[in-house]
């Protein structure tokens, strides 16, 4: 492993890194609040490794939510990974036994560094990939047990905190709306939220709004792959996948 690569890796995994410690001391702090120490934190930053899980599994623990429910919320939370699964299958193809830690690893800013990057020249491609997302799990890890400290250490009004994940997902669909100009997958997730909502209420809509809007997606996507067959274009297709990523919260 050469002190190149390693360099290279950090500096590529500086913007992830002050992401990764910032919502993870939100993390920390929350769970500190609910009475959990620092060792429960690296815990779950080691074992779960999913900042919206992680939110929500805190709630969790404090109501005392069954096995079953956890399971099933953490599927449907973690259901993204899917998409972002698919396009590393190639890329990680003959990993050996970095494969399961690659896996396991793949978060959201792991993907995005991962797609737009390529190994330093000279570098193991499989290596490379191990090591961002080494560093960017320890990231992760440090802000969830920062978090935590500072909360014990700190006195203040931790009311609103847990909005920091739902700002930065505000900030993404925001982001990902200006990017691109097909924003059907973008308002049916809207639309599928709200009539959920409506029908089943605030304490129960998240589970069936996060199935539909999976159906509507993929019954979405086949739609618009045969009216770009039938136009003879491939870069409306192309979006629309991009678009599918983007909207799975």
């Amino acid at each position: 492993m050469s002190k190149k690569l390693v360099k290279t890796v950090f500096i590529r995994t500086i913007p992830i890194m002050t992401g990764y410690v910032v919502l993870g001391i939100g993390f920390g702090v929350l769970l500190q609040k609910a009475g959990y120490g620092w060792v429960w934190a690296l815990i779950m930053g080691l074992t779960m490794y999913s900042g919206t899980m992680q939110y929500v599994g805190v709630d969790l623990l404090g109501s005392g939510a069954s096995v079953i429910t956890t399971a099933i919320m953490a599927l449907v939370v973690n259901a993204r990974y899917i998409f972002y699964g698919i396009p590393m299958i190639e890329r990680y193809k003959n990993s050996g036994w970095k494969k399961p830690w690659l896996i396991f690893g793949l978060t959201d800013e792991n993907f995005a560094l991962l797609c737009s990057t390529e190994a330093p020249e000279g570098s193991s491609d499989h290596l490379y990939c191990l090591l961002v997302t080494i560093f960017d799990h320890c990231y992760w890890m440090i802000g969830c047990v920062l978090g935590v400290l500072l909360g014990s250490a700190m006195k203040f009004n931790t009311a609103g905190i847990e909005f920091v994940m739902t700002a930065l997902f505000i900030t993404v669909f925001v982001d990902q709306w200006r990017e691109t100009k097909n924003h059907l997958p973008a308002l049916s997730g809207i639309a599928v939220t709200l009539i959920c909502l409506l029908i089943f209420g605030k304490g129960n809509f998240l589970i069936p709004s996060m199935v539909l809007i999976v159906a509507v997606l993929a019954l979405g996507k086949r739609f618009m792959k045969g009216d770009t067959e039938a136009t003879g274009g491939s870069d409306i297709e192309a979006e629309l996948i991009r678009d599918e990523e983007d909207m799975m919260p």
